[in-house]
């Protein structure tokens, strides 16, 4: 006989929530082995009592085969006495003071339960809250850890005998799966009216489907929050939409029933593929065929891409085989408000914008929107990160002090540290509204009391009108705590060097919009030498006037008129350029009076409005309706056939590389009026940005004898200016970092701020 030995084992990692525990005890016994599982706040433990082989093999098969949405991050081994136990339990949870355990996201519904809820016999047939150990909600249903149903929004519904029996069945694949419901135990559908009343039927969902064919709108419950949904294909739909939620040409993204319905609106590369089925089912942003279908124009104007993404809950593949056509899903909310998560709230703040409101009684505990990605060289690019994703942290290569990162303006998303890892948080919005910033406080009060965090330091960003800024000096007075100030464009260098697990130093180039600089002017066409700790500012494109400032982010054609005016004086105002046409004369002359008397006329080095002038002079776009919407039309028109690039000028001042944009606006100007395509001038434009980055970090290389270069900022979302630029720097040896789990824009600059403030405090 076998001698018997004993073994403890903790494992850490995501391992709760995703049917570790049943694993775990199948394996156990068909190795024979005795013992018990349990979850604590920090890891799962493991007894394990058995002949050394099995025990050896058990561990080699947890390695190999673990389940499919766990992430292992390190196993601990024990020797441990002999208690002789006679069978393999899971027992019950114990709670260790100050431990933090990692935490699934919420897992699209799996192959199984898809199948039963589409089989007329299964007594879940058509039940929108399916889900096994294997999918369903995670974090947004979680209350506190360990990930038990006590301590979940499904606490509050009781399992019926068929349920428990699945969930206390070893052989079951919903054996301890916490959110386990049916028909007859768990949550429910309801479709109310916008004064809350009950639409009569028995069938909500059927309703519902006839209801999206008549051309309603619908706030449809989902994981984290309500989804606005009406017929993709309806034009007067859309329109509806679009007016009621005050958004006028950003793009709605679509929800499909099948690859195969999308491959029909797009192309498909296999690495967009392997996204949109993914566990984490995001919104993939996908480039449009060029022949015309059956979805609405109004869906995403003026672009050549469209967000697409395929049915992640059973309610949504449920709901789009009865509809039998595409939906438009968008975030229950207005402009960048918070997305709405109740069913009060959702009638309170959604009721001028959908007809009738597709309800459930299972709360959400954490608001979430869905994650937006591209892919770029066949590399996943996170745009917006939140369902699917979060809180999934960025592992950290050492031990950070605890970090509390306010993040942006814009994108708002913050980010908490703890050991190795840091976990940025959701999508928040744009903290323009106290509703937001109140999001913003309950989601950390949330991350704090789940992860076990409470910071010693706060960094924020340097802007002093930021309500994330004043929000984290409130913080830092109130509690005593460390304040460490981060420059924008740092952060955002370092936020890509994190995510690409590298301390540096690194040549920076940070593009975008927005981003205070230490001179108090507005940064954002920048080349720095950077690590964690700090960085120098080694060139920039050349400062030229916002003329009203914001005024001139909202109009991109007065940031056309700033350049002309500087380079042509007030002969600007009289080219025969076909975009000033529709400019009134007196806001002309108001311009030109604020550029002269440098009246509400910020100086911006920023690459963001670089791409609004080019746009407004190309007569792309006169006014934005949202962030970046110049770039984006202009991308959409571009030749990116097109290498030739227009002449720009370096200089130096102060030891600092300038660059200039002179005479690349003159042989634009010339272009337009010889009436060159369009397309071949943004063609053009988009080949000099990226032979300005190769021009500039060649010199830096040559320079710092550093070859690594980090792209970083809103900018290089644009895929043709990010394809252009890494083709040309890697063609010279450089090794180029860019995103990929964190967003390029203001969302992963919180990350940035986080390994910044811990550099600078351990200094």
């Amino acid at each position: 006989m076998d001698t018997i030995h004993a073994k403890k084992i903790k494992v850490r990692g995501v391992v709760q929530g995703v049917g570790f525990r049943p694993l775990v005890y199948q394996m156990a016994l068909r190795n024979h082995l005795n013992g018990h599982v349990f979850n604590t706040s920090g890891d799962v433990t493991i007894i394990l009592e058995g002949a050394e082989k099995d025990i050896e093999a058990f561990i080699n098969q947890l390695k190999a085969s673990p389940p499919p949405q766990a992430r292992i991050e390190s196993i601990e081994l024990e020797e441990q006495p002999v208690e002789g136990f006679q069978q393999f339990q899971i027992r019950e949870s114990i709670i260790l003071e100050n431990e933090y355990q990692l935490i699934s996201p919420d897992i699209a519904t799996c192959r199984l339960c898809i199948e039963d809820i589409f089989n007329p016999s299964d007594r879940r047939y058509c039940y929108p809250f399916t889900n096994c150990t294997n999918c369903g909600p995670r974090f947004t249903i979680m209350e506190d850890m360990p990930y038990d149903r006590r301590n979940t929004a499904m606490g509050k519904f009781n399992m019926c005998p068929q349920c428990r029996a699945e969930y206390d069945n070893p052989n079951d694949r919903r054996f301890h799966a916490q959110p386990d419901a049916c028909p007859v135990c768990g949550p429910s559908l309801q479709l109310v009216d916008p004064s809350g009343n009950i639409v009569p039927g028995d069938a909500p969902l059927s309703l519902s489907a006839d209801l999206l064919r008549q051309g309603k709108i619908l706030a449809i419950k989902g994981l984290g929050g309500f989804l606005l949904a009406c017929d993709a294909t309806d034009d007067s739909a859309v329109a509806l939409l679009r007016q009621r939620k005050r958004r006028r040409s950003k793009p709605f993204a679509i929800m499909t029933a099948s690859l195969d319905e999308i491959e029909i609106y797009c192309h498909i590369s296999e690495s967009e593929r392997n996204l949109l089925v993914s566990s984490q089912a995001p919104i993939v942003l996908l480039r449009r065929r060029a022949r015309s279908s059956s979805l609405s124009p109004l869906i995403a104007p003026n672009t050549i891409y469209l967000g697409v993404m395929l049915p992640y809950t059973p309610l949504h593949h449920l709901l789009l085989k009865q509809i039998g056509r595409p939906l438009v899903m968008t975030s229950g909310n207005i402009s960048e408000e918070p997305i709405a998560a109740e069913n009060g709230e959702a009638l309170q703040r959604l009721s001028g914008i959908a007809d009738y409101f597709l309800m459930h009684n299972r709360d959400i505990c954490s608001r979430y929107d869905d994650s937006v990605i591209m892919a770029v060289n066949n590399r996943m690019q996170m745009v917006r990160r939140a369902r699917g994703f979060a809180p999934y942290p960025i592992r950290l290569g050492y031990d950070s002090a605890g970090v509390l990162a306010c993040g942006a303006e814009v994108k708002n998303s913050f980010c908490m540290t703890r050991g190795r890892h840091a976990f940025l948080s959701q999508h928040i919005g744009d903290l323009e509204n106290l509703e937001t910033l109140e999001h913003l406080k309950d989601t950390i009060s949330l991350y704090k009391k789940i992860f076990h965090i409470e910071p010693e330091i706060i960094a924020y960003d340097m802007h002093p009108d930021y309500l994330s800024t004043g929000y984290a000096l409130d913080l830092i007075r109130s509690a005593g705590l460390n304040g460490v100030p981060v420059q924008h464009h740092h952060a955002h260098i370092a936020s890509c060097m994190a995510d690409n697990g590298v301390t540096g130093p690194v040549i920076g180039v940070a593009f975008d919009g927005t981003g205070y600089g230490e001179d108090g002017a507005i940064w954002g066409g920048e080349f720095l030498l950077a690590d964690y700790s700090g960085f120098k500012r080694l060139a920039h494109f050349e400062y030229v006037s916002m003329p009203g400032g914001k005024a001139a982010i909202e109009r991109p054609y007065r940031m056309a008129l700033s350049y002309l005016f500087r380079i042509f004086g007030e002969e600007a105002f009289n080219l025969a350029l076909p975009f000033l046409k529709g400019i009134d004369r007196g806001e002309m002359a108001l311009i030109k009076q604020q550029i002269e008397r440098k009246i509400n006329t910020p100086y911006t080095s920023s690459c963001g409005r670089l791409f609004d002038a080019v746009s407004a002079l190309l007569n792309i776009i006169k006014e934005s309706d949202y962030e970046g919407q110049a770039a984006v039309e202009m991308e959409s028109i571009a030749d990116e056939a097109i290498d030739i690039t227009y002449p720009f000028e370096l200089m130096e001042k102060d030891g600092i590389r300038i660059v200039s944009f002179d005479n690349m606006f003159r042989a634009m100007t010339s272009d337009i009026m010889f009436e060159t395509p369009a397309s071949f001038i943004a063609g053009r434009f988009h080949a000099t940005i990226a032979d300005v980055i190769l021009t500039i970090c060649r010199e830096l290389v040559r320079e710092t004898d550093i070859s690594t270069v980090a792209l970083s900022g809103g900018v290089f979302q644009n895929r043709m200016l990010l394809e252009k630029t890494v083709k040309r720097l890697e063609s010279e040896n450089m090794t180029v970092l860019i995103h990929c789990n964190v967003p390029a824009n203001d969302g992963g600059i919180a990350l940035g701020q986080a390994v910044i403030a811990n550099s600078k405090y351990l200094l």
